[in-house]
């Protein structure tokens, strides 16, 4: 038996059967479209979120979500793995539990979770800020998440393999100017990730949040990448591949035995060098 092509089948297939939901899946160039993909590649079937209106508002733009689908499809271990995809906005207060009592209609179960999903923009500093902006963040950052959690929860029946991953930001590492209001809600996650854990737990579901670094998905001008090339020790921006990668092993039978950490997939970022280095983008 060839042993190194029966390792690497097994490992490409250990999601075969499992139901993820990854949520904020709208662009190729975004971690949303580069986790899907990874989990697709490993067998798994995937109901995706999208909401394009938000993309649109951005200075990247929407992108073409037929080719958005179209690509995950084509990293499928098998041919018969489900693909769904739901247009949802995030901030109505039903959307989480709608999209997973879709999921459950769908697929039957979810195993799996990533809140992938980040409201972007309409932010400031401190004398800028507005209860709106300040609502509009947390209602889709953190209380979405949360609802998610939840509703997970609520259909989970403890069989093997439950998975949480949640995406926080940088803003526990460093400063990030302009951007009280997304750091605020996304903080708010990486400061509950021990209570969620120690309660699912008891169905054995894991959780974890991950916060993927400055990773290059639109929106790094070549002026900004100029300007902090010296803060990355490995010569690069981050990719989406990067904390997709992480968030593979953690959602997969290898990661099993990880819960209630919050990991940094930052690449030696060396914000510490320069007191302007913060944002980092997720969707």
């Amino acid at each position: 038996m060839d042993h190194t092509a029966h390792g690497k089948a097994g490992r490409e297939g250990s999601l075969s059967g499992r139901v993820a939901l990854v949520t904020g899946v709208s662009r190729r160039r975004g971690i949303g479209f580069a986790i899907a993909s990874r989990l697709a590649a490993r067998g798994a079937h995937l109901v995706v979120t999208h909401h394009q209106a938000h993309d649109a508002e951005q200075p990247w733009g929407a992108d073409d979500l037929e080719a958005v689908l179209a690509g995950i499809r084509a990293r499928r271990l098998h041919p018969d793995q489900r693909l769904v995809d739901v247009a949802a906005d995030l901030s109505e207060p039903g959307a989480p539990e709608e999209i997973m009592q879709r999921a459950v209609i769908e697929l039957g179960h979810v195993d799996i979770l990533v809140c992938n999903h980040a409201r972007s923009g309409g932010d400031g500093a401190l004398g800028q800020l507005t209860a709106e902006m300040l609502d509009m963040h947390w209602a889709v950052n953190a209380r979405s998440t949360l609802l998610l959690v939840q509703a997970f929860a609520a259909q989970h029946d403890g069989r093997p393999g439950g998975r949480v991953v949640l995406m926080t930001s940088g803003q526990g590492q460093g400063p990030m100017p302009g951007e009280i209001a997304y750091a605020t809600s996304k903080a708010a996650l990486a400061g509950i990730t021990v209570t969620l854990a120690d309660q699912l737990a008891d169905v054995g579901v894991t959780v974890n949040t991950v916060n993927p670094g400055p990773v290059d998905t639109g929106y790094v001008t070549e002026e900004l990448a100029e300007h902090l090339a010296p803060l990355f020790p490995l010569g690069r921006w981050g990719e989406p591949d990067d904390p997709a990668r992480l968030i593979e092993w953690l959602v997969s039978d290898a990661g099993r035995w990880m819960t209630g950490q919050v990991l940094h997939s930052e690449g030696g970022f060396a914000r510490w060098r320069h007191p302007a280095a913060g944002a980092t983008r997720q969707d």
